[in-house]
């Protein structure tokens, strides 16, 4: 079990200010957390694969590059209303 004055240190470290009887409760916390942790380092790994993610995804970004489009003309014909390239729309001020 941790001891008050790790607890205070840890509460330290994190910059978190703790009373007197959080100090108890905090004790008895983070003592089953670590308990927990030293189970888990119990459990056989070998010959597990390292697994990062678990959709088997990579890098899905794409690099931002400018693309021209030929089809710009037959989104423009869906305005109502049109200035040279761009929507006319109402001003809003």
């Amino acid at each position: 079990m941790l001891t008050p004055e790790e607890v205070r240190k840890i509460a330290q470290l994190a910059r978190i200010e703790l009373r007197e009887g959080e100090v108890e409760k905090f004790q008895k916390d983070l003592s089953s957390i670590l308990d927990y942790v030293e189970e888990l380092k119990a459990v056989d790994t070998d010959g597990l694969d390292i697994v990062s993610s678990v959709t088997g995804l990579e890098n899905v970004q794409r690099p931002d590059k400018a693309v021209l489009i030929d089809y710009q003309e037959g989104i423009m014909t869906n305005a109502p209303e049109r200035k040279d390239r761009y929507y006319k729309v109402k001003s809003i001020l």
